[in-house]
């Protein structure tokens, strides 16, 4: 099965080719840096020991930087390599790194375009974050007898269901990491059963990514825009949701009658379809990229921007999380956490059932169910006179958390680094 798709790519490189011009003419792929996906840089590698870390979009990458910033501390003669699939991604993450890392990104899963990158980068260690399950970088990495570590390792229920149909295959992809580290012990589990020899569970480090940065300026701005006016925000949203938070803004404005309602879509380009059809159900809305001002007449707010999330959670006191009522699957409720919001969810946060569990328990997200029971949870908190003392204690239960995780990380990955060639340690 593994030579049938090794011989698949190297005979579909016209179409692989095809495909990739037709993102690029889209946007999705960087238009200065489309070389790197074929696994050409024009950056030159930096001397001595070189630590590879890779993660598919922006929540994988925010993971790595607490893990990249204690390996600096205790191992800082190593440089860090990190590489992305998607251009959000190193937008975000270009302007966290520290000056001995270098982004990249991931070259396309092709045998040409990854021996390519693996002859130039000449990684001592990678570290691979979640589900990125690339056969032939995979097997190439292991041949070349580079130590590979899943990190934060994930497998969803429709994954597992896919790779149980192929068990000789994926079986020899995973014997390409020397360890997997898991979120939970259902993916634990998961994995051995796939064909995992050495798997452990320690926890989510999504918990102990870094909070996201605020413009202050910004922030400034927005603030006296909103000139003290309840508000709330609906963060990552999906198709079918905006209407969902157009109701309930609706039912909230009968209390909050200068109530105003922002909206952060998942995806940023559908910024104006969704401003046409809430225009079109009556709402008074306005698209942040057009810089329009707000008025005391705007009800929607739709913040169609990227690498801005920071400025509405610390704005907003409530955050309901998106791709959890009309899709399957949720977003990540611990970035608003970490600003001591209160977290509101549908009932389909499937892919952060244990972050959920935990902030349940000390009392940071609550479920909802439909655009009523969201209402009233979003009236609950605006009514709490006692909120700001509330969010406090939130963002430092949830830093106790990251501490905790971090650790147990870097417990299991420090005998990794010491074999690196030359790792000078901190005193």
């Amino acid at each position: 099965m593994l030579t049938f798709y090794r011989l698949l790519t190297v005979l579909g490189e016209p179409f692989i080719r095809l495909y990739l011009i037709c993102r690029l003419s889209q946007g999705k792929e960087p238009k200065y840096r489309f070389s790197e996906r074929l696994g050409v840089s024009n950056i030159l590698r930096p001397k001595g020991g070189l630590v590879w870390l890779h993660g598919a979009s922006i929540g994988e990458s925010l993971s790595m930087l607490p893990v990249i910033e204690q390996i600096n501390k205790e191992f800082p003669s190593l440089n860090f390599l990190v590489t992305t699939g998607t251009v959000s991604s190193a937008e975000v993450v270009k302007t966290k790194l520290p000056v001995n890392a270098i982004h990249q990104f991931m070259p396309v899963d092709r045998p040409i375009g990854v021996e390519r990158f693996l002859n130039y980068w000449r990684p001592d260690i990678a570290l691979w974050w979640e589900s990125e399950f690339w056969p032939n970088t995979l097997s190439q990495a292991k041949a070349r007898g580079i130590p590979i570590v899943l990190m934060n390792g994930r497998i969803s229920l429709r994954s597992y269901d896919f790779w149980k149909r192929c068990p000789l295959m994926i079986k020899e992809i995973l014997s390409g990491f020397r360890i997997c580290f898991t979120q939970t012990y259902v993916d634990a589990e998961r994995l051995t059963c796939l064909g995992a020899t050495k798997v452990e569970c320690l926890g989510n480090l999504k918990l102990a990514s870094p909070q996201l940065l605020v413009d202050e300026k910004e922030f400034s701005r927005v603030a006296e825009a909103f000139s003290l006016r309840p508000c709330w925000l609906a963060a990552s949203t999906h198709p079918g949701e905006e209407e969902i938070i157009w109701h309930v803004h609706q039912l909230l404005e009968k209390k909050f009658t200068n109530l105003i309602t922002t909206i952060i879509p998942r995806h940023p380009e559908r910024g104006c379809r969704i401003a046409e059809d809430l225009n079109g159900q009556g709402a008074s809305v306005l698209l942040r990229s057009k810089n329009g001002k707000i008025s005391s007449s705007t009800q929607i707010y739709i913040a169609d921007t990227l690498g801005e999330m920071g400025i509405f959670f610390r704005l907003s006191p409530v955050v309901f999380m998106g791709k959890s009522l009309t899709v399957k699957g949720g977003q990540n409720p611990i970035e608003p956490a970490r600003f001591g919001c209160a977290i509101l969810a549908g009932p389909h946060m499937e892919n952060f059932t244990e972050i959920v569990d935990k902030l349940k328990e000390i009392d940071i997200l609550s479920e909802v169910k439909d655009a009523h029971t969201l209402a009233s949870a979003i009236e609950k908190n605006l009514d709490n006179p006692l909120f700001q003392k509330k969010a406090v204690n939130n963002a430092e239960k949830v830093a106790s958390i990251e501490a905790e995780i971090l650790e147990r990380v870097m417990l299991r990955l420090r005998p990794f680094f010491e074999q690196v060639p030359n790792p000078v340690k901190s005193i």
